[in-house]
């Protein structure tokens, strides 16, 4: 499984490149999607992943820490809120699975950073499966999010349902 893994760190580059680029198709379909129509948050939530996905590419990841890319992805985060709240329109159900990819990705890039700077690991072990997987899995499902715009794991049903809860034990 560590030549598997080593395998997929030695394609990082190629792989970053594709999910841009999808971020980009994303980007294109959701604007020519919105011409005619007066919602187009989704396409500026794809715009918004399309340029942050794209500077990100800029960094170097053997000079540039995991912990540059956490602040990279808090920032994204900061901007698609402030988007939103700002946003007239209804929310997108991508704009659940943006922040949900990016939390994550954030938390991993957070985790990795303590790993390898803090802890000083520098052997393979379990985590960094769940690093290199959860990255690729949530770097994919966002620009599909994007494309299809629809609740495909359900993430919008348990958003909401658990807003529905924490709102009846608050007036409990």
């Amino acid at each position: 499984m560590a030549d598997i893994l080593w395998d997929l760190v030695a394609i990082r580059d190629y792989v970053g490149i594709f999910i841009t680029w999808f971020f980009v198709i994303a980007f294109l379909y959701n604007l020519s999607a919105s011409i005619n129509s007066p919602y187009k948050n989704t396409m500026y939530l794809s715009g918004i992943m399309m340029i942050s996905y794209t500077l990100s590419t800029l960094f170097d990841m053997v000079i540039v820490s995991h912990l540059n890319y956490f602040y990279f992805d808090i920032v994204t985060l900061i901007i698609i809120f402030t988007f939103r709240y700002y946003s007239r329109s209804p929310i997108p159900n991508a704009f659940y699975y943006l922040v949900f990819g990016l939390s994550i990705n954030a938390s991993l890039f957070l985790a990795m950073h303590y790993d390898i700077e803090i802890l000083g690991t520098l052997y393979y072990w379990w985590f960094w499966n769940v690093y290199v997987f959860g990255m690729y899995f949530t770097d994919l499902i966002m620009p599909l999010a994007l494309i299809f715009n629809k609740d495909f794991l359900g993430l919008v049903k348990l958003t909401k349902f658990l807003t529905e809860k924490f709102k009846r034990s608050r007036n409990a």
